[in-house]
């Protein structure tokens, strides 16, 4: 939905935004590795209309393009890899050539929003309604992931019914490891690839652990470990468990703007081009634990 803010004073700077944007979700705070905060504009240039979108794919620039974006805010970045040329043979290039041609600026949070506080696992905790909320781990001065009490114990299966009622559909839905009717109540979360931090849930005493991009050894490792009990671990999805930060960025961004400059002249929208790659599966469920293995047909 859009969000016109009254017409009462000068367009902002794409300079203004950006301090906003980096007063929030700080440049410093970002993994060494990753790539973020300005990729394309001009400092100078006016900004009445943000999009926000998980990913800068093709389609979402065309998104923007089409509605007259001058700001595209994703949480993933376009350049995260060494790219030696931007010639619109590549899918990179044509991105990179896209946004320039069409004045739209690319301002990228992610480490850094998934860190701040409220940041994307503080987002997804509190989409899932956990109270008493602490880190899950920290790195350096910054906090990783969240953990937190549900109001009640709930059984994995009905935990798992309500992590798929508040996140956005996905081709995948959500994959769940543990007995079904194991009691669930201090839940560990982490917004998007999550397997490197098994030892962390372990340790704060989780019952269940939601994340997304969760790789065969790592998992079966961790499944040994807990001997068939808890942590149960649940995969719901990269995309799913992301994009619920988009609407909390809008959000803050509107609110800090205000703050320091009074009524602007800017609208706000949330992508609403679903950026996840899957498409549809097949044979879900067909090997259930609770099922009986089928008859082979082989001599006995």
């Amino acid at each position: 939905m859009d969000d016109p803010a009254p017409d009462l004073s000068p367009d902002l700077s794409l300079r203004d935004v950006v301090a906003a944007l980096e007063s929030l979700y700080p440049l410093e705070s970002a993994a060494e590795w990753d790539r973020v905060g300005l990729v394309t504009g001009d400092l100078d240039q006016p900004v009445r209309r943000v999009l926000f979108a998980l990913d800068p794919t093709l389609a979402v620039i065309d998104e923007a393009r089409e509605w007259g974006a001058d700001l595209l805010v994703t949480h993933h970045p376009l350049l995260l890899r060494g790219v030696h040329s931007v010639a619109t043979s590549s899918a990179k290039g044509a991105s990179v050539t896209a946004l320039v041609r069409a004045g739209v600026a690319l301002w990228v949070g992610h480490t850094n929003a998934d860190v701040a506080d409220p940041g994307v696992s503080t987002v997804l905790a509190d989409a899932l309604g956990l109270d008493d909320q602490r880190p899950l781990s920290s790195e350096g001065s910054y906090a990783v992931g969240r953990v937190g009490r549900l109001a009640a114990p709930v059984s994995l299966a009905e935990f798992a019914d309500v992590v798929a009622a508040v996140l956005p559909d996905t081709a995948g839905g959500i994959r769940v490891s543990g007995d079904p009717d194991g009691a669930v109540r201090t839940v560990a979360v982490m917004g998007g690839s999550g397997d490197d931090r098994f030892d962390d849930v372990r340790a704060c005493g989780a019952d269940v652990y939601v994340t997304a991009d969760l790789r065969h050894h790592p998992v079966l490792e961790a499944r040994e470990e807990a001997r068939g009990g808890r942590p149960y671990l649940v995969d719901a999805g990269h995309w799913a468990t992301e994009s619920l930060w988009l609407q909390s960025g809008r959000e803050r961004l509107l609110s800090a703007l205000g703050e320091t400059l009074g009524a602007t002249r800017v609208e706000t929208r949330v992508s609403t081009i679903r950026t996840e790659p899957w498409t549809f599966v097949v044979g879900a469920n067909a090997a259930r634990a609770d099922r009986a293995a089928p008859d082979t047909g082989g001599v006995p």
